[in-house]
């Protein structure tokens, strides 16, 4: 039987080059594997977990689907849905509340830097992104997810939440496990933390211009000199460097350690290759974007597929919780 694999996106804004680096390759190369069953979603309910424009998200649920589509998902071998039109996934989380203890949320680092960032909104919606997220992948019973190194601790809930309803309840939750990508974190561009859409300056759009993505590479910032420890900002370079031209890495190695390197060379020849890698994902979107008739059917066939997988699941909680006569 083919694996299942789940992985989702925030409604926060289009994609960005961590987004597509970090979780959208994995995906591909996932969907376009004959062993795996792909469910790809619009998490559009974790979206409203810190504070969030009503009219953006109503927005951006749509914009992440054909950025979806543009960066080579198809309809016709992933179900690619949004979160909030299947139900299940809350009442599901819910369920899985009833496992998991207060004292073990509040303990997450992910929780306590999102609380820091947000002082004035530690809700209870944020409190339970875990265990929602658990929801989720378990709700497909999916065995792998594609998701940036800084999930771990989120799918170790997962893993746990999974063993404890096997375990009380007799259940048959796998226990997910995380598909690696090469690109699994990348660094922000302002030199601190990574790519995030909520941090302005710190991330390129797959959307942008060569004009835009050379202003934001050019923005890094770097050293007066080349050679010796390297600064997090030219960390930040050789890293892009390395993913979109490989070939090119050593080359400027060579330079930056024998001190002659020149930061806007380098700079300037980050911005072409980011581009040439994004420009064929930028004129599919063109073409996707006035085919609303197209993203429209893709929505709402994908929407009814997750959803069927997802009430069976459901329906086999609640008989083995004792839900159900």
């Amino acid at each position: 039987m083919k694996k299942r694999v789940l992985s989702g996106i925030r409604a926060t804004g289009r994609l960005h080059l961590g987004n597509y680096l970090g979780a959208v390759k994995g995906m591909l190369e996932l969907q376009n594997s004959p062993n795996y069953e792909t469910f790809y979603m619009v998490a559009d309910v974790h979206t409203i977990t810190t504070p969030y424009n009503v009219e953006e998200l109503r927005k951006n649920r749509r914009e992440v689907i054909i950025d979806y589509l543009s960066a080579g998902l198809d309809p016709e071998k992933s179900t690619i849905f949004q979160q909030s039109e299947v139900p299940e996934h809350i009442e599901l989380a819910f369920y899985f509340s009833s496992v998991v203890t207060i004292a073990k949320m509040q303990h997450l680092p992910t929780f306590k830097e999102k609380v820091k960032q947000y002082p004035q909104n530690s809700t209870m919606a944020l409190l339970n992104y875990p265990v929602l997220m658990a929801s989720d992948i378990l709700i497909y019973k999916a065995e792998l997810v594609p998701v940036g190194i800084d999930q771990e601790p989120h799918l170790e809930i997962a893993r746990e939440i999974a063993r404890r309803m096997n375990q009380d309840f007799g259940t048959d939750f796998p226990q997910p496990q995380r598909f690696k990508t090469e690109g699994e974190y990348i660094p922000s561009l302002t030199g601190a933390g990574k790519m995030s859409k909520t941090v302005s300056g710190s991330y390129i759009n797959l959307t942008d211009d060569p004009e835009a993505i050379r202003k934001k590479i050019l923005a890094v910032p770097t050293a007066s000199t080349s050679g010796g420890e390297k600064t997090e900002g030219v960390k930040t370079l050789f890293t892009l460097l390395k993913l979109f031209s490989p070939k090119s890495h050593e080359n400027f190695e060579q330079k930056y350690e024998k001190g002659n390197l020149q930061y806007l060379e380098l700079k300037d020849f980050i911005s072409e290759s980011i581009f040439k890698k994004l420009e064929p994902i930028q004129k599919k979107r063109k073409e996707l974007e006035f085919d609303k008739e197209y993203i429209d059917r893709v929505i709402r066939e994908g929407n009814e597929k997750a959803r069927e997988v997802a009430r069976k699941t459901v329906e086999e909680v609640k008989d083995k919780m004792g839900l159900k006569n």
